[in-house]
C-alpha cells in the first residue's frame, strides 16, 4: 500500500511540474497523476535504452518522472495537431 501511495505522490507531482513547464497542458490533479505515472515508465525506458542514471532516490524518480511526463507530452501534443508545442 505504501508503494502504491509513493507512485501517486511522484506521478502527481512530476504530472505537475510537466504541466508548468509545458504551459497549457495542465489536465487536473487526477491527469498529472496519470500522465506522471506513464511518464515515470517512459523516462525508465528511455533512460534505460540511453544507459543514463541521473543519482538515487526520491529525485532520481521526480526528475525521471519528469522528464518521461514531457516527452509523453510532446507526443500527445503531435497527436493533437499542435505540433509538440
Amino acid at each position: 500500500m505504501d508503494n502504491l501511495i509513493y507512485t501517486l505522490i511522484i506521478g502527481a507531482v512530476a504530472g505537475w511540474l510537466a504541466g508548468q513547464i509545458r504551459h497549457g497542458y495542465g489536465f487536473g490533479l487526477l491527469g498529472n497523476i496519470v500522465v506522471g505515472i506513464l511518464g515515470a515508465f517512459v523516462g525508465s525506458w528511455l533512460f534505460a535504452q540511453i544507459g543514463v542514471r541521473i543519482g538515487t532516490g526520491v529525485v532520481n524518480h521526480i526528475v525521471t518522472a519528469v522528464i518521461g511526463a514531457l516527452v509523453l507530452l510532446f507526443l500527445i501534443g503531435l497527436l493533437r495537431g499542435r505540433g509538440g508545442r
